[in-house]
């Protein structure tokens, strides 16, 4: 089992000032140090969940230059809102600044106001066809492909991105949820799979990972290809300790997200009344409720939370089910030093959960 860290900070007006990237550059920095395989740096727009990082290729240049062997990937771009051509370009830059330790997490996108960004109009409606669209572009562009291009004076050009980037091809991970066609387009395409428990169990992704295995065998692939498995996680000596300290910052970053909610709701048609959700309307006890169950909810089943016997055992329940990486999600708002001291514990996770290295 691969472990690897994860960035997706919820940053609220009361986080204003400070050195706000000090835990991703310090625990990026021990990672590096300690065998973890990646780090994951998100893309997020307009809100305070993730807003650390609108746009991952420029931290993702920064950390490939304080680190020497770890592999740093987007988790995720999301392509639609982009034009290839440039995601080629960042990218390129950052996988020389890395020595060729670049990959590509991709998402399709689902927030509807990120999408003011984007110079296509229609951007939105039609994401998954420019998802799909902008990955073979970039992969071809990352390989030294020309492009054929329209230039404003009309005239049809044909161009190639610079700087040539080290790795001859780009790793790629596709950001799949609870949708089994992404699993296996992913499968089909020859790409990793970048997922979490949000609203699914660990055998309902199971399910999905025999899905993705299948479409991967069945387009030729070598290998069998990768499930990266994002998990909020803290690691103490025992599991009371543990509970008791992230149980307030958990239920504070879930609270984070509440808004994002709606919205997406909205954009689900065939949820009843979907037009009519308002998260606004809700109590503050029945927030408090709902914020309570969730967190449970992932400190015993969805989250590599608590003592070493319990946090092994979570482990060994994913790879069961087919996940080759945990990408450890570390900045949920534990004070900072308090995660940098836990990484030791996590650390010897790590070890345990790989006994023949």
């Amino acid at each position: 089992m691969e472990f690897s860290l994860f960035y997706f900070a919820n940053q609220g007006e009361e986080d204003d000032g400070g050195d706000k990237y000090r835990l991703i550059l310090e625990s990026a920095k021990w990672a590096d140090q300690h065998g973890f395989t990646r780090l994951w740096i998100p893309e997020r727009h307009f809100h305070s969940f993730g807003g650390l990082s609108p746009n991952p290729s420029i931290l993702a240049g920064v950390l490939a230059a304080i680190t020497q062997k770890i592999q740093i990937c987007s988790g995720s771009v999301v392509l639609p809102l982009h034009d290839p051509i440039r995601v080629t370009e960042e990218w390129s830059v950052v996988d020389n600044i890395s020595h060729g330790r670049v990959g590509l997490g991709v998402a399709c996108g689902w927030v509807p106001n990120d999408f003011v960004i984007s110079n296509k109009q229609d951007s939105f409606e039609c994401r998954k066809e420019l998802f799909a669209e902008n990955i073979q572009t970039i992969r071809k562009l990352w390989r030294g492909d020309h492009q054929l291009v329209t230039n404003p004076q009309g005239k049809e050009i044909a161009i190639q991105t610079l700087p040539r980037p080290i790795q001859k091809e780009l790793p790629i991970w596709i950001t799949a949820a609870a949708n089994p066609e992404t699993f296996r387009q992913a499968g089909d395409m020859g790409v990793g799979v970048l997922t979490h428990l949000l609203g699914q169990t660990v055998g309902a992704l199971a399910e999905k990972i025999v899905a993705y295995r299948q479409a991967w065998k069945t387009a030729g692939h070598p290998g069998k290809g990768t499930i990266t498995l994002m998990l909020h996680t803290f690691v103490g000596s025992n599991d009371k300790d543990v509970h008791d300290l992230v149980r307030k910052p958990m239920k504070q970053y879930l609270a984070g997200s509440l808004d994002l909610a709606a919205p997406h709701l909205q954009s689900v048609p065939f949820l009843r009344d979907s037009n009519n959700i308002d998260i606004s309307t809700l109590t503050p006890e029945v927030v408090d409720q709902t914020l309570e169950a969730s967190f449970e909810k992932y400190f015993h089943m969805s989250g590599l939370f608590g003592s070493y016997e319990k946090c092994l055992d979570m482990v060994d329940k994913v790879e069961d089910c087919g996940v080759d990486e945990i990408a450890c999600l570390v900045d949920f708002g534990v004070n900072e030093e308090i995660v940098l001291g836990a990484l030791e514990d996590l650390n010897l996770v790590r070890i345990l959960a790989n006994p023949k290295h």
